[in-house]
């Protein structure tokens, strides 16, 4: 009895508008899972993976203070984009992703460049929301099964899908405005 009351007395909390998000939030993480190709333990294996590889990236302070690294995990395959200004810390970043746990293989797309400015990186960000909302309006295909990720105006697409998908997704993100290029870093099922 005395632990229902605590639940009455936040019920209404969780019914006003603020708690809508949380709850179709949930749903949709839930969804999300139930359609993906990995077991929810590979989900979470490459969600700790990405916060393992960052955290140490963002440790190393002469990595940090010179370079901007993205860290992408899926099924357990990294992908590291970004840039740094030589190939000494492009080689250790690398070094520091391998050394992870669980990581099976890592794609280095890191350049040897200055940071991309805040700009460049919000376009990037809006040209993923292209990408995914076009994606989305594909009646054939799951989205769900391709995780999508763009730097410096180049789309890099990840997943577990058939060959069949890949050039499929492949076509559709090359349709879209503003991408320079589309880089496939799928792994296949067929």
């Amino acid at each position: 009895m005395y632990r229902i009351v605590p639940l009455l007395m936040i019920l209404p909390l969780l019914l006003q508008g603020c708690a809508a998000p949380v709850i179709v939030a949930g749903a949709a993480t839930g969804v999300a899972i139930a359609n993906d190709r990995r077991t929810p333990g590979t989900i979470i294996d490459d969600q700790a993976i990405e916060i393992k590889i960052a955290n140490a990236i963002e440790a190393d302070e002469e990595i940090a203070g010179q370079s901007h690294i993205s860290v992408v995990s899926f099924n357990r395959v990294v992908l590291l984009l970004g840039q740094t200004p030589d190939e000494r810390l492009r080689a250790r970043a690398v070094d520091i992703a391998r050394k992870v746990d669980k990581v099976k293989r890592v794609h280095n797309e890191i350049t040897i460049a200055r940071p991309t400015p805040y700009a460049v990186r919000n376009n990037d960000a809006w040209l993923t929301t292209k990408v995914k909302t076009r994606l989305l309006k594909e009646k054939k295909l799951s989205s769900l099964h391709v995780k999508v990720i763009t730097e410096n105006g180049v789309t890099y697409l990840m997943g577990w899908v058939t060959r069949a998908e890949g050039a499929q997704v492949a076509r559709i993100v090359q349709q879209v405005k503003g991408i320079k290029a589309v880089v496939k870093v799928f792994e296949y099922s067929d």
